[in-house]
């Protein structure tokens, strides 16, 4: 992480400099469902507002907002992440302004403080987390590293739960009918295809390079994005016969319960980076209500938010990421919007 030291509130115009720059950069490296990168940021002194760029969400996967909100979720959380490791207490509310349901999160900048050798190692790791859907090698995951991740989560007020091999089983099985049964929707189809075009100018969507192999037995499903693609169709490669297979869960099924399970994402994609593990978000079954609700805790009703995959893999390539000029929206100084100001590069 670069040593950067002022610039902890934004000019008049609401353009970020210095710090406060850097920790907007780490936000928008947050993964996000597609690479649809559905936010915006409105800056005014010394505090950040996240806004849902509902423009991005996706229709066919997504109709409801939940995956946009555990996006932005996880977009807040670098944002926390990065403003502590730099030495300054992030002071975050979550859906500040019922009159602005845009309005996902606020984050201030706080008082100094020391910061914390977790926040900064996770820092570090934000801009090495790339979702890896390559075959993993067949080391197992330590438990210690395990237990880590769960963690992790918990410090989000979220729970992992790590599946043994006959949950393992089952969850994979759900996610395996989530991604047959989308085969067959052309509207999907359509979805994937806006999604998946690549070209010199474009900084969202998933690139071809980052599509991954097919797993010829299906024992780790996952998502094909060369369906529409026939020249890009995946070449068969074999995959870890016993992949780690973890599910997220929240509380609640509620907007703000999103927002922290894209929190508890983050932290336990990022955790996972700094033990030197790759991770997979596997999506299929939560985007499916009824697949979800097979994967609702039964013993006390928490919400299944995402499915992981954790191991040891090769390099997986980085998505690329829309620039501070594209995603945040310049103000007058006290939050009120103004037209035609960008963040200069």
């Amino acid at each position: 992480m670069k040593a950067i030291t002022g610039g902890w509130t934004a000019g008049p115009d609401g353009v970020p400099d210095g710090a406060l720059r850097a920790c907007l950069e780490d936000a928008v490296a947050a993964p996000s469902v597609h690479n649809t990168q559905p936010w915006r940021f409105r800056v005014y002194g010394g505090t950040v507002e996240i806004l849902a760029d509902r423009s991005r969400r996706l229709d066919v996967l997504d109709p409801q907002g939940r995956e946009l909100f555990v996006s932005l979720g996880a977009a807040v959380f670098n944002l926390r992440a990065s403003m502590l490791a730099r030495g300054r207490v992030p002071v975050l509310r979550l859906l500040p302004e019922p009159a602005e349901p845009d309005l996902v999160a606020r984050v201030t900048v706080g008082p100094p403080t020391r910061p914390p050798a977790t926040a900064i190692m996770l820092a570090d790791a934000i801009p090495r987390r790339h979702t890896n859907r390559q075959p993993f090698t067949e080391i197992p995951v330590p438990a210690e590293a395990l237990a880590d991740l769960t963690a992790a989560a918990d410090a989000e007020r979220a729970r992992l739960v790590v599946t043994d091999a006959v949950a393992r089983d089952a969850v994979l099985d759900v996610v395996r009918i989530a991604e047959q049964r989308r085969r067959h929707d052309p509207a999907y189809w359509r979805e994937l295809s806006e999604w998946t075009r690549s070209g010199p100018e474009r900084h969202d969507g998933v690139p071809p390079e980052a599509f991954g192999p097919w797993d010829a037995l299906e024992t780790v499903p996952i998502r094909d994005f060369s369906v529409v693609r026939p020249a890009r169709r995946r070449k068969p490669a074999p995959f870890e016969r016993a992949p780690t297979i973890a599910v997220l869960y929240t509380r609640d099924d509620t907007p703000a319960e999103w927002l922290r399970g894209g929190q508890a994402l983050e932290r336990v994609l990022l955790t996972a980076t700094v033990r030197g593990l790759a991770s997979t978000i596997m999506t299929q079954p939560v985007e499916v209500p009824h697949l979800r609700a097979l994967l609702r805790d039964a013993a006390d009703g928490y919400a299944a938010q995402a499915v992981l995959r954790f191991g040891y893999g090769p390099f997986s390539a980085a998505s690329g990421r829309r620039g501070l000029d594209e995603v945040v929206v310049a103000t007058a100084g006290n939050g009120e919007v103004t037209e035609g100001s960008k963040v200069p590069e």
